[in-house]
């Protein structure tokens, strides 16, 4: 059974390394394993990271 390779990446938010495996998908979340900042990934081919954006509050409207 083959296993997923693994690229490195450098958080935007604190130039941590981060491991994206090389089967992930635009749009998919992950976290820095250093700052704990949800990164987007939002290219990947090379794999690109970006901070997620923040969830609004729909507060029941």
């Amino acid at each position: 059974m083959p296993t997923a390779e693994t690229t490195v990446q450098a958080c935007p938010e604190c130039e941590g390394q981060v491991g994206v495996e090389s089967e992930v998908r635009a749009g998919e979340i992950v976290e820095c394993p250093e700052c704990a900042a949800e990164l987007e990934v939002v290219g990947v081919a090379p794999v690109l990271l970006a901070l997620a954006p923040e969830a609004d509050e729909d507060w029941g409207e």
